[in-house]
Formats: structure tokens, C-alpha cells, sequence
């Protein structure tokens, strides 16, 4: 019996150094039945020779050009091409397991339609890994192991962009790749968190993701820190505020003074609160800074946090557990 076709899509732009060996990784896959699109985003090195090389040897590779310009525009090309009952994306310079494809495709085979498959990442590189990807990954795969992954989804992209997979009548529910709104992975992310679809638990490394000087997530401005600040708010303002309640924005640095400009752009009307001296009782766009003390008076408000302090999120948390008050509900961590 024929198993059910997986489609993978891949854009991919000037990465001929890594291209290889991510392509032997899906070769090398315990589940054959797959087809890949592969999409050239205008490259000016050898990537385009290499994958055409594969494509002669392997008619499960397919090779199409960007007529746009981006990731996005090259995965809606990768997307229009896909005939696979489940849909996954890979990035050029990553390494899957050789049961990655299988094992995520049993996972949905089990759960069924509305859920999203996952599996744990591992960073690798050259150079070695950062503090802060460390902790990036260890925070996403404790969420992963769980299926936890949407309880957290304000803080940073609870989704890794090349390590899922769903079925494709669930991401054409979710809007597939038809959105234009940069960053791509964690729109996405938001998009199958509002339509609802469940996280699968997994506590296998499924992907290598690999990090490097000139990766797109570290140089294109699309990946910028104000770029993720301005989906969180734009989402919470559609997905998770409550009108009724009062709106409070906990802290006042860089990522606090962010959220404040947004909300004020968009006339949201809201609290700020700090626990700086320096700053409580000062005006910053207008807007004056009120000690902690402050949400003693009130009775029904949502909370934005954008302290980032990791001793002080604990603190903030033991405070709103004091006050029955529950996170994704009343209050929401942005950092």
C-alpha cells in the first residue's frame, strides 16, 4: 500500500557551502515517499548547479525559480507545486534525522487532522553556540516535550520554521503561505495557534539547525527585534485583548519603550508601570510611569510584560498567582 506523500518546501539563497549535505539528509530518509520543491531565490553562487545536479539523479527533487523576491514569495512558488498530503518546510543549511519525515508523519497519522507535528532542535556550528541560542533552544524544546509550545507563544517564536509538519487541509485553514507578513515563521506560528491547531508532544531531536555569521535570521531586517515586537502586539490585540479590562505594560526599557510606541500608534489607551525610582512619576511619550503599587487599586486588567530579567519574570509571575490571575488570560509575557 502506498504511503501518503509528504511535500517539502525549501527556499534557498547563495547557500552552496551547506546545500549538499542538506540535501543528503532527505535522501537519507527512512520515509521515502516524499517530493521536494526547491526554490532558487535569485542566487548568485553555485546553489542553483548543485540542486540541479540532484534534480537530474532524484525525480523526487523539483527545482523552480523565484519570480518575486524573498522567502516568502519562494515558499507560495515551493507551495504551488505541492501535492503531498502533509506539508513541511526545511531550511537549505539545516540537517534533518533520518526519521525525522517518518516520525512526524506517524505522529499526525495517530493525532489526526488539527494538530501540528514537532520535533526537538539542536543548534550547531562551527564557531559554537551562543549563550542566548542555548537557551533559545533549550526553552523550545522543554515546550516541545510537553506540547506546551502556544502557552508562551508572546515571549519568542514557539515554533522552529523548519521543523514541522502538518496536514495540508490544515494549513490551507490557516492561511498556508498567503500572508506577507515578515517574520514569516513566527506569523505562521500565530496563525496556527489562532486556528486552533494542537501541538503533538515530542522529546526527539529531529533537526540540526545550523548558526552562522551571515544567516538570514541574523542579517535581514525583516528578523529584527522591532519587526517580532510589532506581530506580539498586532496578534495580542486581535487573539487576546480583552476590551473591558484596563491594559497594563510592565517595565520601562528598550522592549517596554517598544510596545509603548505601538500601542500608542495604534491609540490603544494604557498603564505603565515600573519598578525604576528613577522613572515612576516621569512622563515618557506622554505617558506617566506608576509604581507596582498601583495595580493594588484595580480589579480586572491584562498585563503585557516586557521585563526581560528572568529573576524578576519569576517574582511577577508569584504575584499574579497570588492574585488568581492566569497567564494567556490576564497576563503575557513578551520577553
Amino acid at each position: 500500500m502506498q504511503r501518503a506523500l509528504i511535500s517539502i518546501l525549501i527556499p534557498f539563497k547563495n547557500t552552496e557551502r551547506f546545500l549538499e549535505e542538506c540535501l543528503r539528509s532527505i535522501q537519507k530518509q527512512s520515509y521515502t515517499n516524499w517530493e521536494l520543491h526547491i526554490v532558487d531565490d535569485h542566487s548568485s553562487d553555485r546553489s542553483t548547479e548543485i540542486v540541479e545536479s540532484y534534480a537530474n539523479n532524484d525525480a523526487r527533487i523539483h527545482l523552480h525559480f523565484n519570480s518575486g523576491n524573498g522567502i516568502i514569495e519562494a515558499l507560495k512558488t515551493a507551495y504551488k507545486h505541492a501535492q503531498g498530503t502533509f506539508i513541511t518546510r526545511m531550511d537549505s543549511d539545516d540537517i534533518m534525522t533520518t526519521n525525522k519525515l517518518e516520525q512526524m508523519q506517524q505522529n499526525l497519522q495517530i493525532y489526526g487532522v488539527g494538530h501540528l507535528a514537532l520535533g526537538q532542535v539542536k543548534y550547531f556550528s562551527k564557531t559554537g553556540i551562543g549563550a542566548g541560542y542555548k537557551r533559545y533552544e533549550t526553552w523550545l524544546n522543554t515546550l516541545t516535550a510537553n506540547g506546551s509550545n502556544f502557552e508562551e507563544i508572546y515571549k519568542e517564536c514557539v515554533i522552529p520554521s523548519p521543523c514541522w509538519m502538518v496536514y495540508k487541509t490544515d494549513f490551507e485553514s490557516c492561511g498556508g503561505f498567503n500572508s506577507d507578513i515578515y517574520p514569516e515563521d513566527y506569523d505562521l506560528a500565530f496563525r496556527f495557534y489562532k486556528h486552533g491547531l494542537k501541538c503533538i508532544p515530542s522529546n526527539d531531536v529531529l533537526h540540526y539547525w545550523r548558526d552562522y555569521a551571515v544567516r538570514t535570521s541574523r542579517v535581514d531586517a525583516h528578523y529584527a527585534e522591532n519587526s517580532f515586537l510589532d506581530l506580539k502586539v498586532n496578534y495580542f490585540l486581535e487573539l487576546s485583548r480583552v476590551n473591558a479590562h484596563q491594559l497594563i505594560l510592565w517595565g520601562a526599557g528598550a522592549k517596554g519603550k517598544k510596545v509603548a510606541q505601538l500601542l500608542l500608534e495604534r491609540k490603544i489607551a494604557f498603564e505603565w508601570v515600573c519598578d525604576n525610582p528613577k522613572k515612576i512619576g516621569k512622563a515618557i511619550y506622554g505617558q506617566v510611569l506608576k509604581s507596582f503599587n498601583y495595580l493594588d487599586t484595580l480589579h480586572n486588567f491584562q498585563s503585557i510584560i516586557s521585563v526581560a530579567n528572568p529573576e524578576a519574570q519569576v517574582e511577577i509571575e508569584a504575584y499574579f498567582k497570588s492574585r488568581e490571575m492566569a497567564a494567556m488570560h490576564d497576563y503575557f509575557f513578551f520577553c
